[in-house]
């Protein structure tokens, strides 16, 4: 048997995540949601192609790669398209496939590789998009205003994270945090 958190994925010291101590509504929105995002880099960490694919248990198309794609399209939706108002063709929806995201989730690097940088790209333009925006009030192009869309995403983040986390334990028997 492991110490407390040895099964954890990072020592409690060496986490990059916060523990709350938010000032004021947009900090508090802003770094909840950067704190979520952490989170699934965090559950993704240090697992080969192989298992960034593994499926949760049939009929599941549920896997952490599955997640990752999911949510850089869900990143893009939110912000570049509803907040933004950009028209750009969704992530993962070719042919109209509305679960392209978990069912290209195959076992391949350059998979992954591709992942990861669409969500981190998508999460990086929405970043810098709230950074432009003063008023949590704003209504953007698609009616809902940007709290509210934070809020939504802080949700999204954290129904998918633990999903995360029983698929990162079925993985390798890392658990929590």
């Amino acid at each position: 048997m492991g110490f407390a958190w040895s099964n954890m994925f990072v020592h409690p010291d060496d986490d990059p995540r916060t523990d709350g101590g938010f000032t004021g509504e947009r900090e508090t929105l802003v770094g909840y949601l950067r704190d979520q995002r952490l989170t699934l880099e965090l559950k993704c960490a240090g697992l080969t192609a192989d298992q960034m694919a593994a499926r949760a248990v049939e009929p599941s198309k549920m896997s952490l790669l599955g997640l990752v794609r999911h949510m850089a399209g869900v990143e893009q939706g939110w912000f570049r398209i509803h907040l933004a108002g950009f028209d750009v063709p969704r992530h993962y929806r070719e042919d109209g496939n509305r679960d392209g995201d978990f069912d290209g989730a195959v076992p391949d690097d350059a998979v992954v590789r591709e992942a990861f940088e669409r969500w981190r790209s998508e999460t990086a333009f929405a970043e810098d998009y709230v950074d432009t925006i003063d008023d949590l009030g704003y209504v953007g192009e698609g009616g809902l205003a940007l709290r509210e869309v934070l809020v939504h995403m802080i949700e999204e983040y954290a129904r998918h994270n633990g999903h995360a986390d029983f698929l990162r334990e079925r993985i390798d028997g890392r658990t929590g945090q």
